[in-house]
């Protein structure tokens, strides 16, 4: 039997990026956006502050835009400050490459595997599936999954106890199946 796990962002990531005022590297979301009009051009920022010192920063959601141009609904999310508009812009890869920036997804993630205790089994066939494209090493999700310590996971690897058709090597942010084989 199939089981689903799931891999759903807790709360939103960390923006990786480095602070002129006190060095840290790390800034959050503060919630809020910046439009300023110029004319029929419009710029707008998304605001992250310093997890270091409070300062804050602009990232770029657009600049020199013809009002025209945006949608309607954008404009309003930003003006109100959407949460949702919020964390939909810090997961575009767009924006995120225009800023030169990264997110640090440590802790803003959380696995589901549904309540099933999967010691017990012989053969565990498992869809992990991503509600957001969230970096994380298939060894590691594997090994919270199961209640193995990595070391243990990387083991039954190398036996050929534990197949998939991705590489569990690296980060994968999608969907991926693993079968893992125990000994009777």
């Amino acid at each position: 039997m199939l089981e689903t796990w799931a891999v759903v962002p807790n709360c939103l990531p960390l923006v990786r990026r480095r602070c002129h005022t006190c060095a840290s590297e790390r800034f959050r979301a503060s919630g809020r956006f910046r439009v300023n009009a110029h004319h029929k051009l419009l710029d707008a920022w998304l605001l992250v502050l310093c997890t270091g010192c409070g300062e804050t920063a602009k990232l770029t959601v657009f600049d020199r835009a013809n009002v025209r141009t945006v949608r309607p609904e954008l404009l309003d999310g930003l003006r109100d400050n959407d949460s949702g508009l919020l964390a939909e812009l810090l997961r575009d890869p767009l924006l995120l490459r225009r800023n030169r920036v990264a997110l640090d997804w440590d802790g803003a993630w959380r696995l589901d595997t549904g309540g099933a205790d999967h010691r017990d089994r012989a053969v565990l066939d498992v869809a992990v599936r991503f509600a957001a494209p969230i970096p994380v090493r298939p060894v590691r999700l594997i090994a919270e999954g199961c209640g193995l310590s990595r070391a243990e996971v990387e083991r039954l690897i190398i036996e050929g106890r534990l197949v998939s058709a991705v590489r569990l090597g690296g980060k994968l942010s999608g969907g991926f199946t693993f079968t893992l084989k125990r000994l009777p």
